[in-house]
């Protein structure tokens, strides 16, 4: 008998195919045509549009947060967010290991250091005993800053990603960081829709930044956005992204190096219609993870779930294995059967440029690498 013939029969029943299954594939069934169209009549489908202010101010609803700075993707919204944070060259940056590149990459583009520290095994998130650990052996209060006494150099941010949309713990993240003065800049890349203690991801730390990449939640085919509840900076956020133009109406000056970073309104129309459709996604999500953990349940494998006083969004869904060995034959049974899975990626320090990049034990990090897949998540239709 197939290993694993069980759950890819139910997947299959439960997409209603024997074709291949994505494994997030993206869903336009709402004003995606409409709103396109008024952008390519109106002519402005560069990144002066009315959906563009738009897209902010729904996403800045969402989040509950009081700014939002709409961008082409997740990766230039965090770099540009690390940078309003803070962040400047020869300074170190803690995050996690076990996350997408993207998060690495978007501090490493600003010429600082990643920081690797452990995850927690419920959140798959950073763990803030982990920073606190860090810290207490390693930071150095220097009037306002913290500085790392073994490099010399400073801290000058904290990155937790919300791994697959779960929030990590955040208030206690917050905590050790405020204790220190490190601002935290939450990679909300994959959480859209997800609460901590009733309070959105993103909007807890001193940044935020959401991705529209195309296996998300909601798409703009690319596309991101960084929210604050400090007005002003989103305000410098807007500035930085637009190449650091003055206002004027005809005369060019730029005050500052500035990136063009700015959300076209082609993605921002196409973005507008998919969040009017948010809350049917999640619900739809919701469903999905509540089927899969009744099915997992009768196989002897763990579904990862929501934690307590928090509400996920279910982006990407996941199960635990025993082993590495049998993560290998659910990922080859499944994928041979023509049903995608994936396994969680590998850990940043194994990555021949973050190979240098000071890293802690990495027990919980190591654990679920060798275990966690992700398995079709999409919205059902």
């Amino acid at each position: 008998m197939m290993p694993f013939k069980e759950t890819v029969q139910f997947i299959q029943d439960t997409f209603k195919t024997k074709d291949f299954i994505p494994i997030h594939a993206p869903v336009f069934m709402g004003n995606e045509r409409k709103y396109v169209m008024d952008t390519l009549e109106s002519t402005f489908v560069s990144s002066v549009g009315a959906y563009v202010d738009l897209s902010e101010r729904m996403m800045a609803g969402i989040s509950q947060t009081k700014k939002a700075v709409a961008v082409v993707n997740g990766t230039a919204g965090l770099q540009i967010a690390l940078q309003l944070a803070g962040v400047q060259r020869g300074d170190e940056v803690i995050t996690q290991a076990l996350t997408f590149v993207a998060t690495a990459n978007a501090i490493q583009h600003n010429g600082a250091e990643p920081v690797f520290l452990d995850v927690d095994y419920d959140t798959m998130g950073l763990s803030p005993k982990s920073v606190s650990d860090f810290l207490e052996e390693f930071g150095e209060r220097r009037e306002s800053s913290t500085y790392n006494k073994r490099t010399g150099k400073k801290i000058s941010a904290c990155v937790p990603m919300h791994t697959f949309g779960f929030p990590v713990h955040l208030d206690e993240l917050l905590k050790v960081c405020n204790l220190w003065n490190i601002p935290v800049v939450e990679d909300a890349a994959e959480s859209l829709g997800s609460y901590y203690r009733e309070k959105h991801t993103g909007g807890l730390g001193k940044l935020g930044v959401f991705s529209f990449n195309g296996n998300k939640i909601v798409t703009s085919g690319g596309g991101g956005m960084i929210v604050t509840n400090d007005p002003e900076i989103g305000i410098a956020g807007k500035h930085l992204t637009t190449t650091a133009k003055v206002a004027h109406s005809y005369e060019f000056y730029h005050d500052r190096l500035g990136y063009n970073f700015r959300m076209p309104n082609l993605n921002a129309a196409l973005i507008c219609a998919q969040l009017e459709q948010l809350d049917g996604f999640l619900e739809n999500k919701r469903q999905l993870a509540d089927a899969y953990s009744e099915f997992f349940k009768t196989q002897g494998i763990t579904f990862r779930k929501e934690l307590e006083n928090t509400r996920a969004n279910y982006w990407l869904m996941c199960v635990e294995l025993k082993n590495l060995e049998e993560r290998g034959a659910f990922l080859k049974a499944t994928n041979d059967s023509k049903t995608m899975t994936r396994p969680i990626w590998q850990l940043m320090y194994r990555l021949p440029m973050y190979r240098h990049c000071f890293r802690d034990g990495q027990k919980n990090a190591e654990y679920l690498e060798e275990r966690i897949v992700n398995i079709p998540s999409s919205v059902r239709i």
